[in-house]
């Protein structure tokens, strides 16, 4: 029998309130698992709406602690209740003024694991993301989970080809990406870089974005969930570029096996020749 990992991903829309918004994705949650889902990554931010699109103190009140805050707390019941493996992107508050773009990462028995926290944080039009957010101070984390070792990577993150790369050679079977993005600013880049990451690294990319323009701005968001293989091929049809969806996939990891005994990146690699990528 083939190795498979069956995955999800839960492409939201803002409802209007966080409690709402949980309430969602904690039934998004089950509808994956009543599916077989394994492993479920949420949306980048994915209680709130994406308040980045204007640069506004009153929502530092999203932040929240983790491991230790509400939010983590239910969802480490939820992964326990389901026995799946969650990826649970939040508004974190390490201390009062000092606050992250993370991930939690929940495995299937409600074990807290750890968190990514954004590395890249970008500050254009509609992405004010430095008023909200201090630079990560984590590194690339990967986690050993129920269905083997996976990586996050958050949305802005994806233009910067290092990152994915350090989570393969950490051994990452599965990265997963949780994304807000707009319309006209980066779609053409959507199908392109994750891809183009699979490939590259020869592992399975998860990525998400959310859907719907939101109250605070005209950011389109434009959905379009999606996962991909180390060859570049997507894993079924991508989700809507309007609606909600859980996009529930199966992952077969004796693909990963064939393809770097074909295109063997890691054994050709020349670190000793890369000194002059990490110069400042």
């Amino acid at each position: 029998m083939n190795n498979v990992i069956r995955a999800g991903l839960v492409q939201q829309k803002w409802t209007g309130d966080k409690e709402s918004m949980i309430a969602n994705a904690v039934d998004a949650i089950r509808r994956a698992a009543s599916q077989g889902a394994q492993v479920v990554c949420l949306q980048e931010l994915f209680y709130g709406p994406y308040f980045c699109q204007v640069q506004d103190a009153d929502y530092y009140s999203y932040t929240e602690a983790i491991p230790d805050g509400p939010t983590t707390e239910l969802m480490r019941e939820v992964a326990e209740q389901h026995g799946v493996v969650l990826i649970v992107p939040m508004y974190e508050q390490e201390q009062p003024g000092v606050y992250y773009n993370t991930a939690a990462v929940i495995d299937a028995d409600g074990t807290y694991l750890g968190k990514h926290r954004k590395n890249h944080i970008p500050q254009v039009k509609g992405f004010w993301e430095k008023f909200y957010f201090r630079p990560g101070n984590l590194g690339y984390p990967v986690f050993d989970t129920a269905v083997g070792r996976i990586g996050v990577y958050i949305c802005y993150e994806r233009h910067f080809p290092e990152g994915w790369r350090a989570l393969g050679l950490a051994g990452a079977k599965i990265v997963f990406n949780p994304s807000a993005t707009s319309r006209g600013l980066s779609e053409y880049l959507w199908r392109l870089e994750q891809p183009a990451a699979a490939v590259a690294n020869e592992y399975y990319v998860g990525t998400i974005n959310r859907v719907g323009v939101e109250p605070l701005g005209d950011n389109d968001f434009y959905g379009q969930s999606y996962f991909v293989d180390p060859r570049g091929q997507l894993v079924g049809d991508a989700a809507s570029d309007t609606e909600e969806e859980v996009v529930v996939r199966d992952l077969d990891m004796d693909k990963l096996a064939e393809v770097r005994d074909l295109w063997a990146f890691y054994r050709d690699r020349r670190p000793e020749t890369y000194e002059s990528l990490v110069t400042p």
